[in-house]
């Protein structure tokens, strides 16, 4: 009986699974308001109360922020989860603590068609390095390495998404100029997030002649501002979120593209994150793979990259439950 976590700045899920590598079977799963709880202890405990679990044999937590020695401090939330207290509240050894994109790496292994949407098809060389990001709350990013045989993996945890932001035009020169009036440094998690895709709709608001209509205004007021703000984009049914998206995607696709430069993913890149999923049709029609492929000299090369969404959201889940049951298929980098 395992107990997996993917553990978000807005939201945390935890799941219970039975069987070996690769075939998980999810007796029980929750899924919570992180915010709604003082800490990670108390969710925790939560779930095992309304879950009622048969004896614990594993337990693996991906976090979202960086893990040292064993203790995550999160990167949006006042929270700090440490092992040995992990280990206490579950009576268990066998508890593995790793960073959220980590975990989304460890299922990459695991993955069938399904679990993904194709956006480039490229050449996958199945002994490159395999890059992955994704914006939710933040930004995460991580890198999964073959080794050996190709039946191991090194996952080397990263913290990709606070690198300065690459602005390449003067419309994004403009843009970070915008967000310098909040932020004394713009890194990228602060235009690819779901916090970022409502500075990049205020960026545009600001430039638009005409205010918002009422009915958008009570959608964001109401709702989930960075939801309504990419479906309305979609839509294109107010300009300023049409722009704020086509911005973001066209930004996910240059960021996506370094960290396939970065690491030599010629293994592929895997979009994770809430986000993706959810504007689908405009990473495959909008400007992603064209600003992917943006890098001079290296055009030929980026085309032959595959890039992919992880559509499956239970991946980091399975990701986590993997690492801890695969114990000996991956290294950390």
């Amino acid at each position: 009986m395992i107990l997996a976590g993917d553990i978000g700045g807005t939201h945390f899920r935890l799941a219970l699974f039975r069987g070996e590598a690769g075939v998980l079977e999810i007796v029980h799963e929750s899924r919570y308001k992180s915010r709604e709880f003082a800490d990670f202890t108390a969710g925790l405990e939560r779930f095992l109360s309304e879950s009622k679990p048969e004896p614990l044999t594993h337990a693996s937590f991906g976090i979202a922020g960086p893990v040292r020695e064993g203790r995550c401090q999160f990167t949006n939330l006042p929270w700090v989860v440490d092992i040995r207290d992990l280990k206490k509240t579950l009576q268990l050894d066998k508890v593995a603590l790793i960073n959220d994109f980590a975990a989304q790496a460890a299922s990459i292994p695991y993955l069938d068609e399904q679990d993904v949407a194709v956006l480039q098809v490229g050449k996958p060389d199945p002994t490159g390095n395999v890059g992955i990001l994704g914006a939710g709350t933040g930004l995460g990013q991580a890198v999964l390495a073959p080794v050996e045989d190709g039946d191991r993996f090194a996952i080397i945890e990263s913290e990709g998404g606070h690198v300065d932001f690459p602005a390449q035009t003067p419309l994004e020169a403009e843009l970070v100029q915008f967000l310098n009036k909040q932020y004394h440094r713009v890194c990228v998690e602060h235009v690819l997030s779901g916090s970022g895709l409502e500075s990049l709709y205020a960026f545009f608001l600001a430039r638009h002649p005409e205010p918002p209509p009422d009915w958008l205004e009570a959608e964001l007021q109401h709702g989930d501002p960075p939801e309504v703000i990419s479906r309305v984009g979609m839509e294109q049914g107010f300009l300023p979120c049409e722009q704020a998206l086509d911005q973001f995607v066209s930004s996910f696709g240059a960021v996506a593209g370094n960290l396939a430069l970065q690491v030599v993913a010629r293994g592929g890149i895997f979009l994770g994150g809430g986000i993706a999923p959810r504007i689908l049709p405009r990473l495959k029609s909008g400007p992603f793979l064209a600003a992917f492929c943006d890098k001079e000299k290296f055009e030929s090369w980026m085309g032959a990259v595959p890039v992919k969404v992880i559509t499956n959201d239970r991946c980091a889940l399975r990701g986590a439950a993997n690492y801890i049951i695969q114990a000996g298929r991956f290294l950390r980098g």
